[in-house]
Order: C-alpha cells, then structure tokens, then sequence
C-alpha cells in the first residue's frame, strides 16, 4: 500500500541544517609530490602548482531520517605554506561504499573518482564528503537526494575549516563548487543550499557542476520510459530504493518493480550485490525477459502508467520533483558542462537547466558543450579542464614557500578579437617569458618563448572551434586567458 508523502516533513527537516557540525577525526593518508601528482593523472602538459597531501576526515551530520551519524570524506591540502580558496568535489555514483574518496587506491590515489587530487594540485584547499550511507556512515546511500547530498557537504566544510586550525595551510573568503555526474546533482543542491542556508557562513565564488542529472523529474524520467534502449538499468531502481529512504513510498518492492528484477534489486539494497552487478543482472534478464534493455519494463504496470501519464499527485512523482535541483537563481557565477553525445545522463538535463535559469534571471549562468562527440566516460575529461580553466578567472592564492611568488595579472596579456575567427593579435607587456597554448582537453598544443613587450598576429584558422586557454609568464608574473575560436 502506498504511503503518504511528506514532502513539508522533510523540507522543514533538512533546512534547519545540523547545529554544532564537529569534526570527529583527521587521518594522514599520503603525499603526493608536484612531480607525482603530474604523473599520476597524466597532467604533464598542464602546468600545476604545488604536491598535495591527503587526509581522511570524519565529522557529525544527520543521516536521511534525522538522527545523528557520523560521515567521512577527502580532504587534499597544497603541500605548500599558504591561504587557498576552499573548493567542494562532489563525487559521481559509484559501485560500492567502499569505492569513496576517502578510500586510496594501490597508487594512492582516491576510489571512485581522482578528480580531488589534481584540483589540490593547482592550488585548492579540496573538501570531497563521501555522502551518506557510503565510506563510514551507515545505512543505505541516499542517490542523486539532493537533500542529504547538500548537508553531508555543507557539513564537511564546517569540519573542513575546523581541521585547518592546526595546520600549516589556512583559507581565504573563496569557495568554489563542482563535481560530476551524480556529483554534478549534488553540486547544484549544494550550490542552492548554501545561497538559501549558510550564506552567512560561505560565499560561493564560482561554480561548475558538471553532466548532471538536474532534471530528475523530467529529462532523466522522459529517458527512462521511452521506447529507447538504456544500458545503465541500476540507476532506475537505485533512485527508487533511495526515495523510499526519504519518502516512505511503499511497503514491499514489489509494489514497484516485476520478477524477476525485484530479486536482484532486493538483492542490492542488502548489499548482496554492488551497482556493477546490479546492472548486468538486469540488463540481462530484460534482453530475455523484453527483448531488449528497456529498464521501464522492470515496473509493475500501474507504476509505468503513472510516469507515462505524468501524473504529479502521485507519490513517485512528487518524490522526483522533489530532487529537481535547477529552478532557481544562482547568484555566483555558474557554468553547466555537458557533452551532447552523454550516453548516460542526457545532455537535455544541462539545457533545461540553463534556460530554467537565465529565465530566473541569474545573473552569470551558461551550459556550455565541450564535446559533443564524447559520451559521458569520454566527457570527464573536456569538462574537468573547462572547470579549472574557469575557476581560474577567479582563484585567489597566497603562498608563502620561501621563493619569490608569480603574481597573477589580468592585463599582462591582451588578445583580441575575442571570439576569433581567422587570426588573433597578441599584445604581451611582460619581460621575457614564455606562452603556452592549451585546448578544452588539457593538452598542450604550442609553446614559445616571448621577447619583453612582444605582439604579434596568429593564424588560427586551421584550429577545431571550441575554447582554449593561454598561459603566459615572465617568471615573476603570470596570467591565465580564455580564447574562443568559432
């Protein structure tokens, strides 16, 4: 029988925010030198500031019904005395609870997803939580609930700051925002949450989530019941066991879901099978069962027509609606990246957003397409480094190694015209120096030497369209610029 749906209950519970958040413990988990850090994630022609060393951190929140828990995450500190922006990584879905951030790998590098590691690299205080139910808080993870997703990060950066108390590294006003897949859902709940909620206590410089589902109720649910096939059949049930956590909507599974998928879904939310499993399992039986991997044949009859009529009284809907992270006006600068071609999270979910937005009249909001070739694996890396290369508008770094720092100055370098179509004309006021070219990708296609106050004009005119990002120095300042060629 279904049960009523609590939506103001639960509202009210998760924007009173956890008083007293404490930070339970920090342990040392390894150092990465500059050099090691620049082989491990490949970032060899990507210029990166500092090594890092990496924490396990544990501190208070609230699980999904209200009471205490205690959660983990990653911390990665510059290996370098300094102040540095603060910036939260809200990691993608993963295949178990122990596949986490705040869990290294054989090369000390964090499960799940490494992308924290090389933001710490270029001069980030990264705080990454692990979320709830997954790393060491208990139960079953709550997935793509922007609810508990927000509070477990806001919660993490409260502990966060309280860890940097004893160190060498401290933290200016800053705070930036991403993360990808999943972690692009949590990234505009927290990104919400903290406008609305915390805004005494944390100012959002910038933000980037990244190949998010933010239209859960509409662009996620449309690719789920639609005649398409969709290889990635865990996440339908895996969204719908979490709901039930916060939403209480029904008393057995199979109110929901047919066999023989409802015992390998059960099968799953025992933890008798990872989200790997889970998929193949089911992607399986519906190529026998179905003919083919459509994940809406795994719901009980009733339950698909309801999703197919869109009826928003019902539970499941007002549940999904619920979890739509997009209608509302982001006041920090907000760039949505996406690739066109994602094959698991549907690239209309980036476009809804940015036009839900621009019509809320956010002030500096885009969704900007990086690859439109790439699926969602292929996507990670375009989108990451459009990330770095954005917060980088903005980053603010002291750091006090010893040596004489590289002042970063907007106007060392002007190029112009911007978008360029054919040539562009660079003036450069700096001493000698050198410049870099780098594309969306991270990779570095030109480097060469500048003579003082050199200019010059460039044929760009066999370059692919898309944005790229110069670097030049002097070796006592530097610069970062966008060019974009159409």
């Amino acid at each position: 029988m279904m049960k009523n749906l609590l939506l103001p209950l639960f509202a009210l519970l998760f924007t009173t925010g956890l008083c007293g958040q404490t930070l339970v413990s920090a342990t040392f988990l390894a150092t990465q030198s500059k050099a090691e850090v620049t082989d491990a994630y490949n970032l060899s022609n990507t210029p990166v500031s500092n090594g890092i060393h990496l924490f396990k951190i544990t501190y208070t929140t609230l699980d999904i019904k209200g009471q205490p828990d205690t959660a983990s995450g990653l911390v990665v500190l510059p290996d370098v005395v300094g102040t540095f922006p603060l910036t939260c990584y809200l990691h993608g879905t993963v295949n178990g609870p122990e596949d986490v951030p705040s869990r290294l790998d054989e090369d000390l590098e964090p499960r799940g997803d490494a992308l924290p590691a090389p933001l710490g690299a270029f001069g980030y205080v990264v705080a990454a939580p692990d979320y709830l139910g997954l790393g060491d808080s208990r139960g079953f993870h709550p997935y793509v609930h922007a609810a508990t997703e927000a509070s477990a990060a806001v919660d993490l950066l409260f502990a966060t700051r309280e860890f940097l108390q004893t160190q060498s590294v401290s933290l200016n006003d800053q705070l930036f925002i991403t993360g990808y897949s999943q972690g692009g859902h949590a990234a505009m709940a927290l990104h919400r949450s903290i406008q609305q909620e915390y805004a005494d206590e944390f100012t959002v410089t910038a933000a980037a989530p990244m190949s998010g589902p933010y239209s859960i109720s509409g662009a996620m649910k449309d690719v789920i019941v639609s005649d398409e096939p969709y290889f990635f059949t865990g996440y339908l049930p895996y969204t719908i066991l979490s709901y039930n956590e916060a939403y209480d909507l029904f008393d057995d599974l199979g109110e929901y879901f047919k066999e023989p998928y409802a015992t390998a879904i059960r099968q799953f939310a025992s933890g008798d099978l990872d989200l790997q499993t889970l998929n193949g399992t089911l992607s399986s039986q519906l190529s026998a069962q179905a003919g083919g991997v459509f994940p809406k044949r795994m719901l009980q009859d009733s339950i698909l027509a309801i999703a197919e009529a869109n009826d928003q009284s019902h539970p499941l809907l007002m549940a999904l609606a619920d979890n739509d992270v997009y209608d509302w006006q982001p006041m920090a600068p907000t760039r949505l990246f996406y690739c066109t071609a994602d094959d698991q999270v549907t690239f209309r979910n980036s476009i809804i957003a940015d036009s839900v937005m621009q019509a809320n009249n956010a002030p500096d909001v885009g969704a900007i397409d990086v690859n439109p070739f790439a699926d969602h694996g292929a996507c990670i890396d375009p989108a990451a480094f459009s990330t770095v290369s954005f917060f980088a508008d903005f980053q603010d770094v002291d750091i006090r190694t010893g040596t004489r720092d590289l002042e970063l100055v907007d106007d060392l370098l002007r190029i112009s015209p911007n978008p360029a179509w054919d040539r562009v004309d660079l003036v450069w006021y700096g001493s000698e120096g050198h410049l870099e070219v780098y594309n969306n990708q991270g990779q570095r296609l030109h480097r060469e030497v500048l003579a003082a106050e050199q200019s010059g004009s460039y044929d760009v005119s066999s370059l692919p369209a898309g944005m790229y990002l110069i670097y030049a120095t002097d070796g006592e300042r530097q610069t970062w610029q966008k060019v974009v060629k159409r």
